[in-house]
């Protein structure tokens, strides 16, 4: 099978499971209301607290490079969630029975999540706007921080297909990545600066790679630290947050990629 082929299947399976979306527009909403949710309540919650001076407004700024983090990583969980639904409706089983290259499956579910994940960003640029957020640095710098955003989610949910196709049920998927998610994404610089963290929770925040993307993604949006004195962090990582997350990104596909295509295999075998 030429990669032309393996291309066109993976279209194929893409659209698929974007046409599930425009008939249960659900999953849509519910993506995007979490995430608005999370932005009003830290933003007018919170933001006198750790901004009192400036009413919050330097928060909301700071605030939305988290928000967008923490989406789009718990949107890959959406990669997991559907192949377990699939595995267990007998639909893997089918797909296996036509004449389509095996990777296009998992290539076509992952792909066709970043179709979700740019609408949900769209969606959440919007909101960010209308609370204050807003871009200070040039369109291709801003461009760039949100295709970062991107990949690394395309990155996560090869972790979440390969967890997905071992665990295929739809319930165990979806509470077993927000155990592991949830923490990942808040013990960071997502919603509060590094400096008011403990010791220990502060080094491990620092090598988090969502810090990572946050950081990077604050940066090319030019939003700035709430506290212009806190203590900037001299993690190798924080300090050059586009290429750890790079970094991260590559090793987490070239291990996980393998590993949910041989967990597929067996799976479609069962």
């Amino acid at each position: 099978m030429s990669t032309l082929d393996v291309v066109n299947d993976a279209a194929v399976v893409a659209k698929r499971n974007l046409i599930k979306i425009k008939r249960v527009p659900d999953l849509l909403v519910f993506t995007t209301l979490s995430p608005i949710m999370f932005v009003l309540l830290f933003a007018y919650v919170f933001g006198g607290a750790i901004d009192p001076t400036g009413g919050g407004a330097a928060y909301r700024e700071f605030l939305i490079a988290g928000i967008f983090a923490q989406t789009v990583v718990f949107g890959a969980t959406n990669t997991g969630a559907g192949l377990a639904d699939d595995v267990k409706k007998g639909i893997i089983d089918r797909f296996r029975s036509l004449p389509m290259a095996p990777s296009a499956v998992l290539t076509g579910r992952t792909l066709s999540d970043v179709v979700n994940n740019v609408l949900v960003l769209i969606v959440m640029s919007i909101t960010g706007l209308l609370v204050g957020w807003r871009i200070h640095t040039g369109p291709l710098e801003a461009l760039w921080g949100f295709v970062l955003l991107l990949i690394f989610a395309y990155a996560v949910s090869w972790i979440m297909a390969w967890l997905g196709l071992l665990i295929p049920s739809p319930e165990v998927i979806n509470n077993a990545s927000f155990i592991v998610i949830f923490p990942l994404t808040f013990v960071a610089n997502t919603f509060v600066p590094l400096d008011t963290l403990p010791g220990p929770l502060r080094v491990f925040a620092e090598w988090n790679p969502v810090s990572a993307v946050t950081q990077a993604a604050r940066e090319l949006f030019g939003n700035p630290d709430p506290n212009p004195t806190a203590t900037v962090s001299q993690a190798w990582s924080l300090q050059h947050p586009q290429l750890y997350t790079l970094i991260w990104a590559v090793a987490v596909v070239a291990v996980f990629a393998p590993l949910a295509s041989a967990q597929y295999r067996r799976a479609a075998s069962r």
